[in-house]
């Protein structure tokens, strides 16, 4: 990929040896200031949770914040124990979690394992958001600035500045840096592409064969799921590129093959073992269904709700406030559009044009839905959706499969632009060679200034019960699990946050992550439900006490027994009555006080030595 715009370069020819090393110290003092400035605006992005990393909560994140710092934390704990990080059967008990197929981002939480076992998982998760959207922006600068441009000129660094930072911030990776970093994690992503023109070279097979194996490998452990998306990105961009020039791209191919080959051995030989315990180790699943999961077609002109210029009324068009995915915002429509036609003889722009066609069909679902209204149209996804790797993905995340083809658009526009203002065809200044540089120019500050994303907000999470702080649960849990009321799920998960608080002592019924269901063995969130577990979690949400007979109680036995059961807590509150008073029903005798909880020590039960009546 060496077409690029035409850069003045005559300074640097004629100038003196010290005018080159002049010019080029000023070039890396800007790339540096450009750096600088991506991690001071992922910080602005993540502030409200830097500021309180003790107690902050990601308001949007759901129950993702309290999953990934479980993941992160039991992680570090495993590296500590010496046991494999890739299983743990503390959570969801004692059927356990198979952790490599819950994204558990070892490529982050491995490395940063002792940071956690120090300060905790929350750093360690604000760690892993902010890198991930500095580091992303860094990454594709760094990609257009030396790959794509030529040059050392501040031209070329803001063109390439505009193109990084979008890629870095765009309102997607906004949106999931409320709670999902192996979605804001894409850092790696620009270097494995970088790395495939190197070896398509052929000048060192082992080195650059291994340097991209080794890049492979990182990024599974980042996140699978988006490096499917970003392959079939590459894969359309390389198709398109490759038409303008058949019999150099055959050649290109035929000198990949062994640096390919090379990169796929080294990246087998460390992921081999994580793969096959994803897909054939204890509590693996096969794929997620999530249903209909396609974008609304009204998203892409649509601004994202946090960003300067969108507000709440475009939540409409989103599946959660973590999947804006193809709010791109009508500024950057129309420079698309104006890119693709301003710069069209440029091959980069017909491949990135495909790229950006190919990723939002795809994005759009098994039907084409405009503004929430279901046209009937069938759209390519259909056939995919039922294929092995594609079953598990969000359709609507292919959107941002096309974010780095948008940034190349905008750095090749930008620097188109500033060119021709300082250089305007026919050598006229105030001439018609302004107009279409000008207009681009115009529209992009718009599109900078209401794309600037808005800090993310947080909460105050709950305070961990004392109970668990002081060391109390330790009169209370032997060899089995503590079982929060109601029960961990998908909907309640503070008590992984307890088990955390406590150095992970005990292991916790239930909890929220991606497992196996027992019959088709197809991935849902959370353990399954057992009667009593859906029997509290429905008395929680009505308030009000069921009726509780002789087979409601057989029922709890056989579920206490299943979980291996020694303690049931419930955390005093005002509202909690109906869920104490069904407990006590359950277990046929009444809750003890203990600091701060509602306690039920069922040790006894479990065994047999007493009974519930």
């Amino acid at each position: 990929m060496t077409e690029t715009l035409p850069e003045p370069q005559q300074q640097l020819v004629e100038a003196t040896p010290g005018r080159v090393r002049s010019v080029i110290s000023r070039g890396r003092m800007v790339d540096l200031a450009i750096m600088v400035l991506f991690v001071l605006a992922a910080f602005w992005v993540m502030s409200n949770l830097w500021r309180n990393l003790e107690s902050g909560y990601l308001v949007n994140a759901g129950r993702d914040q309290s999953m990934w710092e479980w993941f992160f934390a039991d992680t570090a704990h495993a590296l500590s124990q010496f046991r494999t990080p890739l299983y743990s059967d503390l959570l969801n008990y004692p059927l356990g979690v198979n952790l490599m197929a819950n994204t558990a981002m070892f490529g982050i939480s491995m490395p940063l394992a002792p940071l956690t076992l120090l300060f905790g998982p929350t750093p360690t998760y604000a760690i892993g958001l902010t890198l991930g959207l500095a580091g992303t922006a860094i990454a594709w600068y760094w990609t257009f600035s030396r790959h794509v441009l030529t040059g050392v000129s501040v031209r070329v660094k803001c063109a390439a500045a505009i193109g990084g930072g979008f890629c870095g911030f765009a309102p997607a990776m906004i949106s999931h840096a409320n709670g999902h970093p192996n979605f804001v994690a894409f850092f790696v992503i620009p270097f494995i592409f970088m790395q495939v023109i190197r070896v398509s070279r052929g000048t060192n097979v082992v080195r650059d064969g291994v340097v991209l194996g080794l890049l492979m490998a990182w990024q599974i452990f980042l996140g699978e799921e988006p490096l499917l998306i970003f392959t079939m990105s590459a894969m359309v961009f390389g198709a398109v590129y490759a038409l303008s020039d058949l019999p150099r791209a055959r050649a290109a191919i035929k000198r990949s093959l062994p640096g390919l080959a090379v990169g796929a051995i080294v990246s087998i030989l460390i992921t081999a073992i994580p793969l096959h315990s994803q897909f054939f180790g204890p509590a693996s699943y096969d794929g997620v269904g999530h249903g209909q999961a396609g974008a609304d077609f009204g998203a892409f002109t649509t601004l994202p709700t946090e960003s300067m210029g969108g507000d709440k009324t475009g939540a409409e068009y989103r599946m959660n406030p973590t999947e804006e995915n193809s709010y791109f915002g009508w500024p950057i429509v129309i420079l698309i559009f104006f890119a693709t036609v301003w710069l069209w003889k440029m091959k980069l722009t017909r491949a990135a044009g495909a790229v950006i066609v190919v990723m939002g069909v795809l994005s759009l679902g098994s039907e084409l839905v405009y503004k929430g209204d279901h046209t009937g149209i069938t759209l390519p996804w259909k056939f995919l959706a039922h294929l092995p790797l594609f079953e598990s993905v969000l359709e609507s995340r292919f959107a941002m499969g096309a974010i780095p083809a948008i940034g190349l658009l905008l750095t090749l526009g930008t620097y188109r632009a500033l060119v021709e203002l300082r250089n305007p065809r026919g050598g006229n200044s105030r001439g018609p060679g302004l107009i279409l540089p000008g207009a681009w120019l115009a529209v992009l500050a718009l599109a900078v200034v209401v794309l600037i994303p808005t800090r993310i907000d947080t909460v105050e999470r709950p305070d961990t019960p004392k109970f668990i702080t002081s060391g109390s649960w330790e009169n209370y849990v032997s060899d089995g699990s503590l079982v929060s009321v109601p029960v961990s799920s998908g909907e309640e998960a503070r008590a992984m946050r307890w088990q955390i608080d406590a150095d992970f002592g005990f292991p916790i019924a239930g909890g929220y992550f991606v497992g196996p269901h027992s019959i088709t063995r197809g991935g849902i969130y959370g353990a399954e439900f057992r009667p009593t577990s859906s029997l509290l979690v429905k008395t929680n949400e009505t308030g009000q006490i069921p009726v509780v007979d002789a087979t409601t109680r057989a029922d709890a036995l056989t579920d206490l027994r299943f979980w291996r059961a020694d303690v049931l807590v419930l955390p005093k509150a005002s509202n909690d009555n109906a869920l104490r008073q069904t407990v006590n029903a359950l277990v046929g005798f009444d809750a003890t006080s203990v600091d701060d909880v509602w306690v039920w020590d069922v040790r006894d039960l479990v065994s047999g030595k007493t009974t519930n009546k």
